[in-house]
């Protein structure tokens, strides 16, 4: 049977174009058209579908604020953002994302890019993972509460049973589709003093990473930045890689490790490629290596791991599928017989600061 699909776009044009591109895959079909937030959410209150497609800006009812009604009125929906690739519009689709959008394309600016073959492809693509990923659980008030218990239990955890581990310790995170949200259940809770820095590659091009950074900065105790080349790895410091480029590690004649990017084509068809990161690290000298493959579509990371532990006696944590939005990425490397423990997200952050531990 085929993917019910619904757009939602104020944009006559752009509802045409995604109209032709999406009916022209015998695995999905249009369903309905919307040109607001009001009209969709009528929709959505009648009927069931695979994934919406919603814009941002839209007259009467926002994409924002359709999120807002949808988690209001617990609706199990998929939804995929079509978004500006401005610096502006990267904060409004973290926001989206944070509200339980699944993920976002961007919106070509000019109608011919719309009809070429490689947005065609990008975007049938995108559609896919979203119709084939898990809604979002909106929780209750208490599973809110829930969640902060957690949170403080970890914290607890670090302040009154001190994790000491020797030597040089890394962490480096591969994730993708849902990213955001894990993230933010799992940066939180690390100590700002943990043993290790922290690497990410998470799925997303240039001038969305950056915000991302910035808003997991905001919300934890320790310091989260987009990934600058050629600076210092220190310990207690989280990086996350430059959306559009590849981020490697390197070792300087002084010993010290720094950041450094390279421009190489696309890997498992995404930039940054976490591949890149797990394999550089094959060539450093830590005494522990910590990875956690998280959600997100396809294999990223598994080629990149395998290299790793051929090395280096590296510990490999992989998110399980009950908690992952698309169990693409954690499954293929747990499939390779690489992962060393599969644990709920809720316990991913603990898990990392006993095998690190404290400073």
């Amino acid at each position: 049977m085929k993917k019910q699909i619904l757009i939602v776009d104020d944009s006559a044009l752009f509802r045409s174009v995604l109209t032709d591109i999406i009916n022209s895959d015998p695995r999905m079909q249009v369903a309905d058209l919307a040109t607001n937030g009001v009209e969709a959410l009528e929709l959505l209150r009648k009927k069931k579908y695979d994934a919406v497609i919603l814009d941002v800006h839209m007259p009467k009812m926002s994409g924002l604020q359709l999120l807002k009604e949808i988690r209001k009125n617990r609706i199990p929906v998929k939804v995929m953002m079509s978004s500006t690739d401005t610096s502006e519009g990267a904060s409004v689709t973290l926001e989206a994302l944070e509200l339980g959008a699944l993920d976002f394309i961007h919106k070509p600016k000019n109608a011919l890019e719309c009809r070429n073959d490689a947005f065609r492809k990008k975007m049938l693509h995108h559609i896919e993972v979203v119709a084939e990923g898990k809604p979002p659980v909106f929780e209750s008030v208490h599973k809110i509460v829930d969640d902060h218990v957690t949170t403080a239990k970890v914290v607890d955890l670090v302040q009154k049973h001190p994790v000491h581990v020797s030597g040089t310790s890394i962490v480096a995170i591969a994730i993708s589709t849902g990213g955001p949200r894990a993230l933010h259940s799992v940066i939180p809770q690390l100590p700002a003093k943990l043993n290790a820095p922290v690497l990410i590659v998470q799925h997303m091009p240039k001038g969305f990473t950056r915000s991302l950074a910035e808003r997991l900065n905001q919300m934890s105790e320790i310091s989260v930045k987009e990934a600058e080349e050629g600076e210092e790895l220190v310990k207690g410091q989280v990086y996350i890689a430059r959306g559009g480029s590849h981020l490697n590690i390197k070792k300087c004649s002084s010993g010290k490790y720094t950041i450094h990017y390279t421009d190489q084509p696309a890997r498992e068809g995404v930039k940054p490629s976490a591949n890149y990161m797990y394999e550089s690290l094959a060539d450093c000298a830590f005494d522990n290596i910590v990875c956690a493959v998280m959600t997100g579509m396809g294999a990223d990371g598994t080629e990149g791991i395998k290299h790793l532990k051929e090395r280096w006696k590296a510990y490999v944590i992989s998110q399980d599928k009950a908690t992952s939005t698309v169990y693409g990425m954690p499954q293929s490397v747990a499939k390779a017989g690489l992962s060393d423990q599969v644990v709920p997200l809720s316990q991913i952050a603990q898990e990392i600061v006993i095998q690190v531990g404290v400073m």
